[in-house]
Parts: C-alpha cells; structure tokens; sequence
C-alpha cells in the first residue's frame, strides 16, 4: 500500500491487478480502447478471470461505466467488454445497469492526481439493488485510482459492504 493510501484509505476494500500497465499491454489496451479492436478484450478479460478466480468472488459485477456521450462517440464501454469474459469465465454476474456515469468528464489521461480526483468528483451514480453486497470493479487500467474510488465511495453510499477493484493492468510507480 502507497503513503497516499495509508494516509487517505481508499474507498474500495482492496485491489486486484492481474499485469503492470507495460510493453505490451500500453499497446494493446489503447487500440482496444481508442481504435475499436474488440477481439482484444476476450483476451484481458480471459487473463484477469485466470488471476482472481483463486479470491473471493462478489455477488455481481461492474464495469467502469462510461458516459452516454463517450458510448456514442466509441460505439461500445471497452470496460464492459473485458467483464463480459470475466463474468462468463467466473459464473458472477455482470450488472450493467445500476451504476452509471453521470457527467461526461474529460478522459484521466495526462493528469496529475488531485486533477483526477476533482474531475471524477461526483461523476458517478448507483441505484440498483446492491444493499450488502460485494461488488468487483472491472476495469482496464489502474493508474492512480481515483476513478475506482470515486466509484467505490458512490456504491458503498448505496450500501454495498464491500468493493473489490479488478484491474487488467496496474501503472507501476516510477523505478518499478
């Protein structure tokens, strides 16, 4: 756990990474992302379920939600596409309506922390049944976790007893 967590605890329970954000994955997960390549998420999605089957499973599972907006301008949430393997793989459900993103921020990319936390600040919003429930978070890429966060603290306000963040890749801190 970083100094920056320990001093301000997340609101997740704990991370799950299954490999470092590097070479070649910084490849891979921006074609995913930004080019379409949706061959590639089975792929992200079949490793990360390999990596957490051996943890406790949730009751269901979430994908980093993206805004109307960005769905429209992608034509997919690459997010969802990683979980829907992870879902098949595992047997957990993938819930792809109860949380959604509510305002169309700018992407994280490029920002330093306190920048990503005022921009996610309020972004998100939950209303499915989730009342004591373990939730996993899908997601791509962990850079500094302040999007997962963000999302964890929305869902533990709607009364989630748990959240886990799993994660295809982790950004390592420099020297790492």
């Amino acid at each position: 756990m970083c100094g920056a967590c320990l001093k301000h605890p997340p609101a997740f329970d704990r991370s799950i990474a299954a490999l470092a954000y590097t070479f070649p994955l910084d490849r891979l997960i921006p074609r995913l992302k930004y080019n379409g390549r949706l061959a590639i998420a089975p792929a992200l999605g079949e490793c990360l379920a390999q990596v957490v089957a051996s943890h406790p499973q949730p009751d269901r599972l979430i994908a980093m939600p993206l805004h109307a907006t960005r769905i429209r301008e992608r034509g997919f949430n690459h997010a969802t596409e990683i979980a829907r393997e992870v879902s098949k793989q595992l047997g957990v459900l993938l819930d792809t309506t109860s949380c959604q993103r509510i305002r169309d921020t700018p992407p994280q990319q490029g920002l330093k922390h306190d920048a990503r936390r005022r921009n996610v600040r309020g972004a998100f919003t939950c209303s499915g049944k989730i009342e004591g429930q373990h939730i996993a978070l899908v997601d791509d890429v962990m850079t500094t976790g302040t999007s997962l966060d963000e999302l964890a603290a929305t869902l533990k306000r709607a009364g989630a007893r748990e959240v886990t963040c799993w994660v295809v890749a982790r950004t390592l801190p420099p020297g790492d």
